[in-house]
């Protein structure tokens, strides 16, 4: 297929290399057949993708290879996952069909295949809120198949994230917001640890490659330091665990780049004050006579022989392992030069699990507790998925509450354990426990106390809930409900209350017609509904039923002569024409080049395009910035780590436009800092003098106040770039008695 002299022999020899470091490395291929798949895979794949080349310029066969490689040697997965990854974009960009994978290949990789083609053209994108996320939701779909085409789409994105470079700017946005928004999460769910942090590294790195690099370069600068440390640290353990014959490897690492960013924003700290960047594991051999859960506790106390532990820090997924499946025990300690280190320890068993996830839970098919957690999981999505009516980024928000990515375990009366998201409330664990219960919760006791079913539920707490016959959904519950499985109940059980009520309305207003001698008809129930002012006619059968519409005057009004109906017509002639003079006047908003940055300028009225700041991060010039169109035509600028921002990149993002800033001296941004030390006397006098006479710069408001000698306090700002707002709290810094001065991201507003 295409003319073969299309690449040139260095081409051939790469493809060629890549493919043998996949066929000479394979794991878990050893059944009979199984290499000759994967060659004719290869061989169908290669000629299928001939001419093609990716946006890096590397012969398009690279991805597939590649993606194959993750599956198998990261993942796990055996031959017919491989043929998979192989062909995996054969049918959709090329002339092999599914018919062709079937005769082929059978038809479990081509289910496979399907599975992971992408869909388009089968949903109506007029009325979907998101294409992505209504292709995600498609692509979830084959989890009622075969968990395998979402590890494989898994790999997929992994590699693509590698390789983001070569995408435009707008592009690398987009597939990194949506990465961090729900592939991370998603592998973390699926116990691809190793796999999570890099896409959460990866992510972070096209995000805010600023800060990515900053502390990239902070770790690499104290590699050598971090690495005699871990040396150091790790010698006594050793001698300790070969003295008494344990089988083990042990490893050191700093933290992933995101996760040390994470603990920073969490604690409001700089680099230099994050304890736990270092992390050793441990991982041993087990001895075949005593359990598992023992031996972890062993070397654990090993440990705590040499090094002094941090109590609250302790973490036993031993005892009770996380919904994933995830299993070892995490200790933190002080090691040497006063660090703290954090130690995990697993068994061989536990570390395989912990790095290939639900992939090697098939190798350890004996032991099938953690399968279940997984499997009670799947079977929460497959339910989401049923329900055609959803909004599909309403969807999305449930199906990333469900991916569990902080979760706590409450006790039944009878001591069972359940999983729920941080936050949950009993109500939440009312229809965890069954549909019934949560429609027929009036209360709950929570360690033997009466709560309201709004309660919030902490790690640990036994929950009792209390029902009531009469009891029933109200709209209210909606608003303090986390999981998807209560809110479809809910949404459920009102549909069907509203739909029962609408149709009592429907007979109470026949009945009252019957006796008047009129009958139910389209212009009787336009009447009512203009008399009532009500926009439609469910909401006027629903007023009937409850009594809110008093049909007293029914007479008078189903006599009435429908003498505003011309007003009515010019008021909808006149919007109509404001509706076409308003379409014909946004085209020229589109006028935006997806390759070329938005530059946000002063002259905002004379601008062809207009932009807005998003109040929920106030960004100001010198921060990096993303910028996000919205259906009215309007660009709103947001940092690119503001959750609101990751949000619309996941779920928009062909409305995300890569955006900067041109030079600011006019125009001047809200911005806030804090500041905490001790106090004196003239204190707050320095400040203030420092703000407004030597810098020149406009305060809106301070508020300061002072508890034990220690000082708090912030002040509200107008500037007009980064760099006076790092001038202004340097100079603040240098005052005596400044112990900390931090810019505030978080703040809704700043009253002049």
């Amino acid at each position: 297929m295409g003319n073969k002299d299309f690449f040139d022999e260095e081409d051939k020899k790469l493809i060629q290399e890549e493919y043998d470091s996949l066929i000479n490395n394979l794991t878990r291929c050893d059944k009979e057949g199984d290499r000759e798949l994967i060659e004719k895979a290869f061989r169908i794949a290669n000629e299928a993708h001939w001419n093609m080349r990716r946006k890096s310029g590397e012969p398009y066969i690279i991805h597939p290879i590649s993606v194959a490689r993750i599956v198998n040697q990261e993942i796990g997965l055996g031959a017919k996952s491989i043929v998979t990854a192989l062909l995996h974009d054969v049918v959709e960009d090329t002339e092999y069909t599914l018919e062709q994978v079937t005769r082929d290949f059978g038809p479990k990789i081509a289910s496979l295949i399907d599975g992971l083609t992408k869909i388009s053209g089968t949903y109506n994108k007029e009325s979907s809120s998101s294409m992505q996320a209504e292709n995600f939701r498609k692509m979830l779909m084959t989890l009622s198949d075969d968990i395998r085409v979402i590890l494989i789409k898994i790999a997929d994105r992994l590699h693509n994230m590698r390789t983001l470079d070569s995408m435009p700017e707008h592009k690398k946005m987009k597939v990194a917001g949506e990465t961090i928004f729900l592939y991370a999460p998603l592998a973390h769910r699926l116990g691809l640890f190793a796999i999570k942090s890099e896409l959460e590294d990866l992510s972070f790195k096209f995000r805010q490659p600023q800060i990515y690099d900053e502390i990239a370069a902070k770790l690499k600068h104290s590699e050598k330091k971090f690495f005699a440390l871990i040396n150091k640290f790790a010698l006594p353990i050793i001698e300790k665990l070969t003295e008494v014959g344990i089988s083990f490897d042990i490893s050191g690492r700093p933290k992933s780049i995101f996760s040390i960013w994470k603990k920073m924003q969490a604690k409001n700290v700089p680099f230099e004050e994050i304890y736990d960047v270092l992390a050793v594991r441990i991982v041993f051999e087990p001895t075949p006579d005593i359990p598992e859960k023992t031996q972890c506790w062993n070397i654990y106390s090993m440990i705590t022989d040499t090094y002094l532990p941090k109590p609250d820090r302790l973490r036993d997924w031993v005892s009770r392992p996380k919904p994933n499946g995830y299993e070892a025990l995490h200790v933190t300690v002080m090691g040497p030069e006063g660090k703290w280190v954090e130690v995990q320890i697993r068994s061989r068993r536990m570390d395989e699990i912990a790095e290939r996830g639900y992939a090697a839970h098939w190798k350890y098919k004996g032991d099938s507790s953690q399968e279940n957690e997984l499997d009670k999981w799947i079977k929460k999505i497959r339910t989401m998925l049923e329900n055609p009516l959803e909004d599909p980024i309403e969807f999305l928000d449930e199906f990333k509450m469900n991916l569990f990515s902080s979760e706590i375990m409450v006790f039944t009366p009878k001591g069972k354990l359940i999983s729920l998201p941080k936050g949950a409330s009993a109500l939440d664990f009312a229809y965890e426990i069954h549909t019934e219960v949560g429609n027929k919760a009036i209360g709950a006791k929570i360690n033997y106390k009466l709560n309201p079913v709004s309660a919030v539920l902490m790690s640990g707490d036994q929950v009792e809930i209390i029902t009531s016959d009469i009891a029933k959904p109200d709209k209210e519950w909606l608003s303090f409900v986390t999981t998807s499985r209560a809110k479809e109940a809910i949404k459920g059980a009102l549909r069907t209350e509203s739909s029962n009520r609408i149709k009592r309305g429907m007979d109470i207003l026949e009945d009252k017609l019957k006796e008047l001698g009129v009958t139910s008809n389209a212009e009787v129930v336009r009447k009512l509904m203009q008399a009532y002012d009500i926009p439609n006619k469910d909401e006027l059968y629903s007023g009937i039923e409850l009594g809110i519409v008093d049909l007293e005057n029914l007479k008078k009004i189903v006599r009435k002569s429908p003498g505003k109906n011309v007003i009515k017509y010019w008021e909808l002639k006149l919007i109509g024409s404001r509706k076409e003079a308003k379409e014909e006047a946004s085209p020229k908003k589109e006028k935006l080049n997806a390759n070329v940055p938005f530059l946000l300028r002063e002259n905002v009225e004379n601008a062809e395009q207009s932009y807005e700041i998003a109040k929920c991060c106030n960004p100001i010039p010198g921060d990096e910035v993303t910028g996000y169109r919205s259906p009215e035509g309007t660009i709103i600028i947001h940092k690119p780590k503001c959750p609101v921002a990751i949000r619309l990149m996941s779920n928009e993002g062909n409305r995300i436009i890569a955006v900067k800033w041109a030079i600011h001296k006019l125009v001047s941004f809200p911005a806030r800092i804090s500041m905490s030390g001790i106090d004196r006397i003239g204190l707050v006098n320095e400040i203030t003098n420092i703000i407004s006479s030597e810098l020149k710069v406009n305060m809106s408001r301070i508020n300061i106040s002072v508890h034990e000698g220690i000082f708090e306090g912030t002040i509200d700002v107008y500037i007009h770039h980064t760099k006076d707002l790092n001038n202004l709290m340097m100079k603040i810094s240098n005052i005596k008695g400044i112990d900390s001065v931090k810019r505030v991201e978080d703040f809704s507003e700043i009253t002049s």
